[in-house]
């Protein structure tokens, strides 16, 4: 029996959804821990790409359970449209996937909140993607948040409603200058969502709990990455929920005993998307190439990522945070043409030198990155599935990542394909209790 947890190790979209994908196989159920549909994961089978937003990219497996665990925010139109597309697509999610009945629900004055606090923050905005998460978090934590459980409940649901949109519709006239919403006309829509959704609604704490005490393997799924945590990222330009890996067990309803290990997805150089502090970015021809060879935009948004070389402060810091037992390290292909590729080792702050990753984001914003340099292999990667068949400045340039940040790298991704992946060693019998 293993339960791994997947975690980026960077500001995300460091490519878990292909890493999950791969790992569905040896296991039985998929179960994700947080955020929303801010987050996206792109999986590539053949030729066909499919993008999720909140659905577990294990639902590409047609013999593997599901879960949103009650950590997650879910807006019950966009999960619905999600799976609608999934379904016209050939794939059935009929008895395979589950919501955890006390999931928070996204309500349509959360996403007017949201949109309406980054206008008034101007060039201090934390680059949201506008879609309620932040706000529905806030309510959760104030205590009047609603529940996908209460879909079940409509006088509950009702109830909840009114009171929550007594206090809303008061900020909206008074800060926004918007039109109070309208409690029938939203109490109509979200009674339509329930009917879709109320099969899938049950306890899945329980039945993940069950599922572990009978020995299957869980495959545990995280959105975003360390560095936009709530309480470990670049604070404020983090999201509202708890990506790091400890972020599971209370996202879940598992106790951290059952967990055997924390694989940690890795990029062969960073990204970021929205605002907040960037020490390895690159502004210039170098950067562009990183963007334009990765594929690097948004797949909720489109937005384009920054992009900059690879930062080991960031990668030991991540692996600290999380007790990374193994690294995928992915997109190592997007460097092949390089001639030159360098790794941020340490920070130079006011002409001193440190190593260890600072919690002030203004601190971090004037740091210098101190480069090592190393030489590119100038050979395709593309597709490798064999470790010692790549070039040895590709294999050294590994050797390096994992000497820096102190963790083996197990798993290298090499395309964007299902089968484009070196598995050095396999996390579920690695890491198996």
């Amino acid at each position: 029996m293993a339960n791994i947890v997947v975690i980026g190790a960077q500001w995300g979209d460091e490519g878990k959804g292909k890493i999950v994908d791969i790992l569905t196989t040896h296991s039985d159920v998929v179960a994700r821990y947080q955020g929303g549909h801010n987050a996206g994961h792109t999986v590539v089978i053949g030729d066909e790409q499919f993008i999720l937003h909140l659905v577990p990219s294990g639902i590409l497996h047609k013999d593997k359970a599901c879960v949103i665990g009650n950590g997650v925010v879910i807006d019950p139109k966009a999960l619905i449209d999600e799976l609608d597309g999934i379904e016209k697509r050939g794939i059935s999610v009929g008895g395979r996937l589950f919501i955890s009945d006390n999931a928070h629900l996204i309500m349509p004055y959360h996403v007017i909140l949201d949109q309406g606090s980054e206008r008034a923050k101007g060039s201090e905005k934390i680059g949201t993607t506008g879609r309620g998460i932040g706000p529905c978090y806030v309510d959760k934590m104030g205590r009047c948040g609603i529940r996908a459980g209460d879909l079940l409940r409509p006088g509950t649901f009702r109830a909840k409603l009114e009171k929550n949109l007594k206090a809303v519709n008061i900020t909206l006239q008074n800060h926004y200058g918007i039109d109070p919403l309208d409690a029938d006309a939203i109490y109509s829509d979200y009674m339509g969502h329930a009917e879709r959704l109320a099969p899938f609604v049950t306890d899945t704490a329980g039945m993940l709990n069950a599922k572990i005490a009978g020995g299957r393997n869980i495959l545990i799924e995280g959105a975003q990455g360390t560095l936009l945590d709530i309480d470990h990222g670049t604070y404020p330009f983090v999201t509202s929920s708890s990506p790091a890996a400890g972020g599971a067990c209370t996202g879940l309803g598992i106790g951290p005993t059952r967990i055997s290990g924390v694989l940690g997805i890795i990029k062969a150089y960073t990204t970021r998307v929205g605002e907040g502090p960037f020490p390895t970015e690159l502004n210039d021809r170098t950067g562009e190439f990183l963007r334009a060879t990765g594929g690097e935009y948004g797949a909720t948004t489109g937005r384009p990522r920054r992009c900059g070389w690879f930062d080991a402060v960031i990668g030991r810091y991540s692996a600290d945070i999380n007790g990374f037992t193994g690294l995928a390290l992915t997109k190592l292909d997007v460097l092949d043409d390089l001639d030159e590729i360098l790794i941020c080792t340490k920070y130079r702050v006011k002409g001193t030198e440190i190593a260890s990753f600072p919690h002030d984001s203004a601190v971090l914003e004037a740091v210098e990155p101190v480069y090592e340099s190393f030489p590119g292999w100038k050979e395709s990667t593309v597709g490798a599935t064999d470790f010692n068949a790549l070039p040895k400045n590709a294999r050294d340039y590994i050797k390096v990542i994992e000497d820096m940040v102190g963790v083996p790298v197990d798993m290298i991704s090499t395309g964007q394909k299902r089968n484009e992946i070196i598995v050095r060693r396999n996390p579920f019998e690695a890491y198996k209790r």
